[in-house]
């Protein structure tokens, strides 16, 4: 693991908000956990500086998973705050997914890698009932963390807050690594960093979707697979292109996708 991280500006003052007593879904779309911004705020919060405020959905409580709609336990939360270096996660809500245990995983990462689960309590019951996690709530090398209080009706939503905010709920590690739930990791995760980050001395990397690369396909594709409401992502497709969003082409290269999941959380 690099001594030191890849260059990023460095933010020495940030502010989570909330802002109150709005009504804001039908112009901006969002929701109240995580908050009403505009694009232009999303965008503007992409420009890192000195001194940030930016929309958060675990500004609520006194820190995330504590009194913030999605709640863990102390022990859970001590253990994630505990997490230093490289943390993989992985979540399943509503029963969806069975739990994919990671392969040709060395033994320096079994000891020094974070494994963490979340599940819901639907989840759980499963799980416990088919013996897939044990007393102490441990499936393997997976610590399973079962979330309360869920903002979301929408598993798949649920499921996009430790995707979208594990920087906020492991403040002090270093690199991280998100794993689907349906998918099965079966590389070491310091290969996957070395690969796609440190060899470039990168600080972000996603994998590109296999078929599509144009946001209006894939709310098709989102429709056509009943993944959520139809009304939801033709609101969300109309918000985007209210804010100038153009289908993809090659016209927009070195961009090689214009793909953005839909509908947001």
């Amino acid at each position: 693991m690099p001594k030191v991280p890849s260059f990023s500006p460095v933010i020495k003052n940030l502010t989570f908000i909330y802002e109150e007593n709005l009504n804001r879904e039908t112009e901006f779309g969002g929701s109240d956990f995580s908050g009403y911004p505009t694009l232009r705020q999303r965008n503007d919060s992409y420009d890192i500086r000195e001194s940030m405020s930016i929309h958060c959905g675990f500004v609520k409580g006194p820190k995330p998973g504590l009194g913030t709609g999605y709640d863990m336990n102390e022990i859970d939360r001590l253990a994630m705050e505990n997490c230093h270096g490289v943390v993989v996660s992985s979540a399943i809500f509503g029963n969806f997914d069975e739990i994919q245990q990671p392969k040709n995983i060395s033994e320096y990462s079994k000891k020094n890698v974070c494994f963490f689960m979340f599940v819901d309590e639907e989840t759980e019951a499963y799980l416990r009932k088919t013996s897939a996690i044990d007393s102490d709530r441990r499936s393997g090398i997976w610590r399973v963390v079962v979330v309360r209080n869920l903002p979301y009706t929408d598993g798949r939503r649920n499921g996009k807050i430790p995707k979208l905010l594990i920087h906020r709920m492991f403040p002090n590690a270093r690199f991280s690594l998100w794993i689907d739930g349906k998918l099965e990791l079966v590389v070491d995760p310091y290969q996957i960093l070395e690969r796609f980050l440190w060899r470039k001395n990168a600080t972000f990397a996603i994998s590109r979707h296999y078929k599509r690369f144009d946001t209006f396909t894939e709310a098709e594709a989102n429709k056509a697979a009943g993944k959520y409401d139809n009304a939801s992502i033709d609101f969300q497709i109309e918000f985007y292109k209210n804010e100038g969003l153009t289908p993809y082409s090659e016209a927009k290269l070195p961009i090689t996708s214009g793909r953005i999941r839909v509908p947001d959380a």
